[in-house]
């Protein structure tokens, strides 16, 4: 979350935060609820301070044999009223306080000044581009095509078996998935320094919250029944965030870096419409994900160097691709900045985004409470939190069926993957 001094200290600046980033909340309506809870906790301290004059007094009274005295029992007259008025008003700032952190969660994180104002896609800045893209002497087909034709994707089994948007990869499909996320994780553990994490599925709401998914996005993820009131995760970032959550950490280990293979989860509620055939908007994916807990001096490096983690996948994969800058308008709630890695798809004669590399500045560690000391006599700061797909499997998988298709219908193995798949240098009919 942003730090509440914006709230009283530039309140301006809040709004233009709100407007440039398509926040639809009543600011007026926070700058109100933190006026009130503020003001009951006055109250609350003055009547608390009253409550122990008061108990000191009697005391005194009591220990003098003057407990019954007419003063001793005004004293217990007005212990019981304040006691009695200081119940209320715990209350009241009980529910104040949850009205204005209901409000506060959802005040999204202030943009770095390098990031473009706007309100959509369309202003989105090309930071740059890698690779050509290939001239095909065919009109080339869609992966969903090339996969059911070359019996690696059935996707229509796996609509009878689940629904709409559920991938079943077959035979060498299901290989080459697993070939591809053998491939992503050994080049972060042994080229980009990270420590692999196979972490749980299945999060507490507080985790969630920790990252920004909650309460904003509840209607897209996947919930379990009571008494359990677990949650499915909808990306890797939020059990390897929650790694560190309510903890101080050693500055000396940061930067720590953690990278993952999950399968995810997500209702997509607000997607209906979009990508509906293939791989690119599923309700179950996969991903291998990277997470950084850096010092907040390097949170700008650490995204660069992340976002060339993710380049070096797609580079070794021989996939042209661009990276684009997000805007204010499409970074999400818990980021300051966003690189989204798109890869080109000639099936659909466009890029796809298949990696979103953002930094977080301390907008989760403050919600997670997760800190560091410099040294051992320092006071705690928050750290700063990263998050980016290295990469998004499934779509992966769809731009190197479209990128390496050939005439008579088959498909090249890049030479990167080969090992991974016994040697096969390609997917045949």
């Amino acid at each position: 979350m942003i730090d509440p001094k914006l709230l009283r200290e530039n309140p301006e600046q809040l709004r233009s935060l709100l407007k440039s980033r398509n926040s639809t909340m009543d600011c007026d309506a926070l700058i109100k609820a933190d006026a009130d809870r503020r003001a009951l906790q006055t109250q609350v301290d003055e009547l608390r301070a009253k409550k122990n004059t008061c108990a000191e007094q009697y005391g005194k009274l009591k220990k003098s044999g003057a407990g019954e005295s007419p003063e001793g029992t005004a004293l217990m007259d007005t212990m019981r009223k304040t006691d009695t008025a200081l119940k209320d008003l715990e209350q009241r700032q009980t529910v104040a306080d949850a009205t204005y952190m209901n409000l506060l969660l959802l005040v999204p994180n202030l943009p770095d000044a390098s990031v473009p104002v706007g309100t959509s896609s369309d202003h989105n800045v090309e930071i740059r581009r890698w690779g050509t893209p290939r001239q095909f002497s065919f009109t080339p087909k869609s992966h969903w095509e090339i996969g059911e034709a070359l019996g690696l994707l059935d996707l229509p089994r796996a609509a009878r078996m689940s629904g709409a948007r559920f991938p079943l990869f077959l035979g060498l499909g299901a290989r080459l998935m697993r070939a591809l996320i053998q491939c992503m994780l050994d080049m972060h553990t042994n080229q980009h320094g990270y420590t692999e994490v196979s972490p749980p599925l299945l999060v507490k709401p507080e985790s969630l919250q920790s990252t920004g998914q909650l309460p904003l996005l509840a209607d897209d993820m996947y919930k379990t029944q009571p008494p359990d009131n677990l949650w499915l995760i909808p990306t890797g970032e939020v059990p390897l965030v929650n790694i560190h959550r309510e903890e101080i950490l050693d500055g000396a280990r940061l930067p720590i870096k953690y990278v993952g293979y999950t399968p995810c989860f997500r209702q997509e509620a607000g997607s209906y419409g979009k990508d509906i055939r293939g791989l690119i908007r599923q309700h179950q994916f996969d991903k291998v994900e990277m997470v950084q807990f850096v010092k907040p001096e390097d949170s700008l490096a650490a995204l660069e160097e992340m976002t060339a983690h993710a380049e070096a996948v797609l580079q070794a994969l021989e996939l042209p691709y661009q990276i684009m800058l997000l805007s204010t308008g499409q970074t999400s709630l818990a980021s300051m900045k966003t690189y989204d890695p798109e890869v080109w798809m000639p099936g659909q004669n466009t890029h796809r985004e298949v990696s979103s590399c953002s930094t977080c500045g301390d907008f989760q560690a403050r919600r997670a409470q997760i800190r560091f000391r410099r040294n051992a006599k320092s006071k705690p700061e928050l750290v700063h939190t990263l998050n980016g797909s290295g990469l998004a499997v499934g779509r992966t998988f769809a731009a190197l069926l479209e990128n390496f298709q050939n005439a008579d219908g088959s498909v090249t193995i890049p030479e990167r993957l080969r090992p991974y798949m016994n040697g096969l240098d390609s997917l045949t009919l």
